[in-house]
């Protein structure tokens, strides 16, 4: 009987995650990043990461611009100097990132992702702000004099297309006359070419335009239109210009992670609702130096509260959007 109870215990702690717990200051976390940190995706991340060090005190290392062919070495690397934790984004290393999480089941590995969770180890997001989108839509809805909406995106994944597509759908409740002229640049981080984008759609009638990738904002000045940010708050980029950003913040996601593996409660999961406005993780700040209509702040700010509320739900539409 002690023979079997020995090895149910064994099974369990193999193939339900990674149960120890470690003091927060004497964990090792580590994170690897396709594009510079100044790409506003692995941005937010990093910038969570600094301030949940700075609260628990762990060791943070970092390593930026790494590409899909080297992917799978740095995290070999990590993983075998002692790292507990690595934060990823491995959409286009899928494969090669599970398979070095299978040879390291005591590494934690926590990674924006586009398909499920692995056990024992491999935990996946992605930024869910499709729901401060679809409210920054609203906004434009009522901005617009055109009634024509620009946007210029990285690429068409569901990650993208589910922030373009509420953001669409929220301008045409309040204006059901709007048309969307829709660009992809084929890159994550390329601002002149999300810039000429942005232009194109401009002189096509755009007037206000939502920013999925850098460059846009820029062509929004240069041209007197409007713009809404995306990822971080992008008002000092364009203080005139910039009405609104749906933003993400990786910090409760992070500091549930830290916690869970410091106290042996980890176990692979989808941290979907930790990136999202219920619990702290979307948000959509409105530019304090931007003339908002005080009837547009507070249909907003109407609608926000629902959405916590849980009475409206802002649809998920993962669909490859088009231009009208």
């Amino acid at each position: 009987m002690g023979l079997i109870l020995l090895s149910m215990f064994l099974f369990l702690f193999t193939f339900t995650g990674t149960s120890y717990a470690k003091d927060p200051k004497d964990l090792k976390v580590a994170a690897i990043f396709n594009t510079a940190i100044e790409e506003p995706w692995v941005g937010c991340i990093h910038q969570a990461l600094l301030k949940t060090q700075k609260e628990f005190g762990f060791k943070y290392e970092f390593t930026e611009k790494v590409p899909s062919s080297d992917y799978e070495h740095v995290m070999r690397e990590y993983a075998s100097r002692g790292f507990d934790i690595l934060f990823l984004d491995v959409f286009t290393v899928e494969e090669s990132a599970r398979m070095v999480a299978q040879d390291y089941p005591e590494v934690v590995f926590v990674a924006g992702s586009s398909l499920g969770p692995m056990e024992p180890n491999f935990a996946v997001f992605d930024n869910w702000i499709h729901e401060p989108a679809y409210l920054a839509g609203m906004i434009a809805g009522k901005m617009t004099k055109s009634n024509i909406l620009g946007v210029v995106g990285g690429y068409p994944i569901p990650e993208v297309n589910r922030l373009i597509n509420a953001f669409i759908a929220g301008a045409r409740e309040v204006n059901p006359k709007i048309k969307a002229k829709v660009a992809f640049i084929g890159s994550w981080f390329d601002p002149p070419k999300a810039k000429e984008a942005a232009l194109a759609q401009i002189d096509a009638g755009a007037d206000v335009l939502y920013a999925e990738r850098y460059g846009v904002i820029e062509a929004c000045k240069e041209k007197g239109v409007y713009a809404i940010g995306n990822l971080t708050d992008q008002s000092e980029l364009g203080p005139k210009t910039v009405i609104a950003s749906p933003v993400w913040d990786m910090y409760p996601l992070v500091k549930e992670v830290i916690k869970e593996v410091s106290n042996g409660t980890f176990k692979a999961m989808d941290y979907r609702e930790w990136t999202m406005m219920a619990k702290g993780g979307a948000k959509l700040v409105i530019n304090p130096d931007f003339p908002l209509p005080e009837d547009i702040k507070k249909m907003v700010e109407e609608r926000k509260k629902k959405i916590l509320m849980g009475t409206f739900r802002v649809p998920i539409d993962e669909n490859t959007p088009k231009s009208d």
